[in-house]
């Protein structure tokens, strides 16, 4: 993991010295100055994080209750609506809401979240039918409820599946917000159509570049707790 973190940060310092050192217009120097590329990253982590939260919220709990068997028979409908993010274009998702919701960061936050359900509920739900049952049986042989074996067997079994689920999640909404900006969302994506548009290249490969950075980051800070959260033993 560290190997990774490390190639991040190179390539980071490559890009920053780069723009320094290259020379770049007027109007490269004012959209690539400090103060709006911060702008613009904190734009976009703050999409991809309130998406992801948004996303574990419903996720999660609707995973767990669809492997219960009173619901079940639900799994089907469910998964075909949370297919629809996965399915559909996300540019096409993105302009949709645009155009339900008005344009700005709400739409491109409900697209989002849309997006990012099905890698969550998916593996939410296959960590838990994997648990061996005869682990869950001998939990209410001795006497424990549903709720217990559910909070100290099965999702303690289930975290690893789980984890990788939404490690996906996290990196598919880096990738997918930077189509934020066809929407008045803001981000980082604001950079490549502002390259598109004006016929840039430093400032589309910047915001590219960033974009892409930003997805491994999120990647290996995902391993990161993937690891430190995976159950001892497992």
């Amino acid at each position: 993991m560290i190997f990774q973190l490390v190639g991040i940060v190179v390539v980071l310092l490559a890009v920053i010295t780069w723009l320094l050192t290259a020379p770049l217009s007027p109007t490269e120097l004012t959209t690539l100055a400090p103060a709006a590329l911060w702008t613009h990253t904190v734009e976009h982590l703050q999409l991809t994080l309130l998406s992801a939260v948004i996303v574990l919220l419903v996720a999660i709990p609707l995973g767990i209750a669809l492997t219960r068997p009173r619901l079940r028979f639900l799994t089907g409908p469910v998964l075909a609506v949370a297919n629809i993010g996965q399915a559909a274009p996300s540019i096409g998702l993105v302009v949709l809401f645009a155009f339900w919701l008005g344009f700005g960061f709400r739409a491109a936050l409900l697209a989002l979240v849309l997006y990012g359900v099905l890698p969550v509920l998916r593996n939410t739900m296959v960590g838990l039918q994997q648990v061996d049952q005869r682990l869950v049986e001998a939990g209410r042989g001795m006497g424990m409820s549903a709720a217990a074996v559910l909070f100290k067997v099965e999702l303690p079994m289930a975290v690893p599946v789980m984890l990788a689920g939404i490690r996906t999640a996290l990196v598919l909404l880096v990738g997918t917000a930077a189509l934020a900006a066809f929407v008045n969302g803001g981000g980082l994506g604001l950079l490549i159509t502002t390259g598109v548009q004006l016929n840039l290249p430093a400032v589309l490969v910047a915001g590219a570049v960033l974009v892409a950075l930003l997805a491994l980051f999120i990647d290996w800070a995902g391993r990161v707790v993937e690891h430190l959260a995976r159950p001892k033993g497992l």
